[in-house]
């Protein structure tokens, strides 16, 4: 009886799974066991270091059902460092080991609004190193805490002018020189130590040297620190502490970012989707996603049409749809203290960086500060997503191609981090009062403005 039970309840478990399986929407960018597998080059990555990319593609179901597209969402911020940054963070330090810009020990150092430095402090402990982060002063508080909590030293300072020297890029560069330049100095110390010890050596009587040799190899057998090679390393900035050197990891011009996407990103979108995307949209700020995607996608399919979304006080907008960088905040004199005035942090620039350079652009569209906050919440309240700014801004520029390109067509766009780390601005609920931001809208009737 019992063994007749147990084949029935078999039996029933495999009929639920068929059905259930068939039930499954036979959607491209369904994740399936073959398009999960990492590809060679991140296959020599272990721990932490695994875990990054191969983020799902997943329906934004709000916005696909409302433009009759199917609108899909990169989910970067289930990275572990919690953004997209991480791919870049990656691949910048595993480069500069390879080259030997950086060795085990060594400080990276960045000038960060707070995604990349929060991705950089998540992963340079896994490959031995530690991290220095110079961030404005006006970015969102959350973000300087959370890298302090992962063991990075953070320097805020005011935000000033790109040209400034005391620009908090600027300051970061100069950071990684002084940490070479102790790292030179201790050198050289430990050079003319070691000369002297080697004279006084040469001159000292062999009975009292032999001694002295017995008493050390005593000391190294019965110290257990003595079979740890390697200790641990704190990732805090000392520099009264043995200096292996600084590098500056140069996000917006260093071009290890724009590989990250051509070789990982894009790769992993036009896998997930089997190629069946008509058209990608995102922000940039360094320029290294919308570069390394757009190229990669073009090459697989000239067809692809990629867009640029830029926020306020941009000037990427009339570069690419005017051949010149302007901006109107600029010339109505409305520019304050930072590059750009808007809500949304880490996007927009005033520059033409590397990176952003090879990208391959179809054309741009402009975002404002309302219509972020209102795509979040609308997002939220639908979809149950919390993105932070950015994604946001992407998702206003999904829609925006979506409904230029018409029903039918798969457009990818990047969910570049989470909420949780604009609770003090972006999320509250003050902040975008005094702004004249309180989000009032049902639906998406903020983009019919």
């Amino acid at each position: 009886m019992a063994a007749a039970t147990a084949a029935a309840a078999a039996v029933s478990l495999i009929v639920c799974y068929l059905l259930v399986h068939k039930s499954i929407p036979n959607l491209p960018w369904v994740r399936t066991a073959r398009s999960s597998r990492a590809s060679g080059r991140r296959a020599r990555r272990k721990g932490l270091l695994e875990a990054i990319g191969n983020t799902p593609l997943i329906r934004i179901n709000s916005l696909s059902d409302a433009t009759g597209c199917e609108i899909l969402g990169k989910a970067e911020f289930l990275n572990p460092g919690g953004s997209v940054k991480d791919r870049a963070a990656v691949k910048i330090i595993e480069e500069a080991l390879e080259s030997g810009d950086l060795v085990r020990g060594g400080m990276v150092t960045e000038g960060s609004a707070g995604s990349t430095a929060i991705s950089l402090a998540t992963v340079a402990p896994a490959y031995g190193c530690k991290c220095h982060v110079v961030i404005p002063d006006d970015a969102a508080i959350e973000k300087s805490q959370i890298i302090e909590a992962l063991g990075a030293t953070v320097e805020r300072v005011r935000p000033v002018s790109i040209t400034h020297r005391d620009h908090f890029v600027n300051i970061a560069r100069r950071r990684a020189l002084e940490a070479n330049k102790l790292a030179a100095a201790q050198r050289e110390s430990n050079e003319e130590e070691t000369n002297d010890f080697t004279h006084a050596r040469s001159e000292m009587p062999d009975d009292k040297l032999a001694a002295m040799q017995g008493e050390s190899n005593k000391m190294e057998n019965n110290d257990p620190a003595n079979f740890n090679a390697e200790m641990p390393l704190s990732g805090k900035c000392d520099a009264n502490s043995d200096s292996k050197g600084g590098f500056f990891a140069d996000q917006f011009e260093n071009m290890a970012n724009y590989r990250a996407h051509y070789e990982w990103t894009g790769p992993e979108i036009w896998e997930q989707t089997k190629g069946s995307l008509h058209a990608f949209v995102a922000a940039a700020g360094t320029g290294g996603t919308i570069a390394g995607v757009s190229r990669y996608l073009k090459e697989k399919n000239r067809s692809i049409k990629c867009f640029l979304m830029d926020p306020p006080g941009s000037g990427l907008f009339n570069k690419v749809t005017r051949g010149v960088m302007y901006t109107k905040e600029e010339a109505e004199g409305k520019r304050l203290k930072n590059p750009f005035d808007t809500i949304t942090e880490g996007i927009g620039i005033n520059r033409i960086t590397k990176n952003f350079m090879m990208a391959e652009l179809d054309g741009a569209y402009r975002g404002s500060d309302r219509e972020a906050v209102e795509m979040s919440r609308f997002l939220l309240r639908n979809d149950g997503l919390f993105v932070g700014s950015s994604s946001a801004m992407n998702c206003v520029g999904a829609v925006r191609v979506a409904r230029d390109l018409g029903p039918g067509h798969t457009i990818v766009t990047i969910l570049c981090d989470s909420g949780m780390r604009h609770l003090s601005k972006f999320f509250n609920d003050q902040y975008l009062a005094d702004h004249g931001l309180t989000p009032t809208a049902t639906g998406l009737e903020f983009l019919d403005k």
